[in-house]
């Protein structure tokens, strides 16, 4: 079974997205099941996670409806307020459906160490009761707070996405390393190989510049704690989906690619529930 554990649904025609600047105008307009099905067919993958993409209730609402209705949709990552003194309540209402786990924007927070908070303390602690997947969507200034939220909530299953977003346009990853292998210590925590090309230097990338990074995160995390994720249709700004899952495989080993391309996103996620 091959799983995209990582993927987007949108219409900013319909509602606000705040992050689509001119900067990514290309994406800025519609991108609806019936436009990823073509391609996932084309590369026999089986199910899809879809993720959150601006942080609105009413988002998670409409993932979770769509999800019912597509059968390839197994699992949502939708957005709750994890301040809200309500979470407990807001998320039995959620899981009416196929919510598969829960994620914030944490790295456009100002507060580096927002995860930190007391009241976002008490919204994980609901998230752990409901037995959901955490995705944390961090660059290299939030790793220490996710290091100690992995520390605090060790039963709560946590998932990198996109690498913790290396940064390879300035090449000074040191600290990335550091942050991001230290969280691999840790078994509550998984990572998607998923978002590199769009992270890659503006004069473009190629597999040799990334699989290497690829291969680092797989090292630290291993292919049982390691999932793709295409990052679709992000990843458009920089590659095609096909160009993303061949360099996904290019860095796998043929023993890791069972796990890595779905074992691994339907155990986390729970998809087979």
């Amino acid at each position: 079974m091959i799983v995209d554990a990582h993927h987007h649904l949108w219409d900013p025609a319909t509602a606000d997205y705040p992050w689509m600047t001119d900067e990514v105008a290309p994406i800025r307009r519609r991108f609806a099941p019936e436009d990823l099905a073509p391609l996932l067919l084309a590369r026999g993958v089986d199910a899809t996670v879809v993720v959150q993409a601006r942080s609105s209730l009413d988002e998670t609402r409409e993932l979770l409806a769509t999800a019912a209705a597509v059968p390839w949709l197994a699992g949502v990552v939708g957005w709750v307020d994890l301040t809200d003194p309500a979470i407990g309540d807001v998320l039995a209402e959620l899981r009416g459906g196929p919510l598969v786990g829960v994620r914030h924007q944490v790295h456009d927070e100002p507060d580096a160490d927002w995860l930190l908070r007391d009241d976002v303390a008490r919204g994980l602690r609901a998230v752990e009761e409901e037995g959901l997947v955490y995705d944390l969507l961090v660059r290299t200034r939030e790793l220490p707070a996710a290091l100690e939220v992995a520390k605090r909530f060790s039963g709560v299953q946590l998932v990198v996405d996109h690498l913790a977003k290396p940064p390879l346009r300035d090449g000074n990853t040191a600290a990335w390393a550091e942050g991001l292998s230290a969280l691999a210590a840790l078994p509550n925590v998984c990572c998607k190989l998923s978002g590199l090309v769009t992270e890659a230097a503006g004069d473009g990338w190629s597999a040799d510049d990334l699989v290497p990074c690829l291969r680092r995160a797989l090292d630290w995390f291993g292919p049982d704690r390691s999932l793709f994720g295409s990052d679709w249709p992000v990843c458009l700004l920089a590659a095609s989906y096909d160009e993303v899952v061949d360099l996904t495989l290019a860095a796998l080993d043929p023993g890791e690619r069972a796990a890595v391309m779905g074992g691994t996103a339907t155990r986390v996620y729970r998809l087979d529930d």
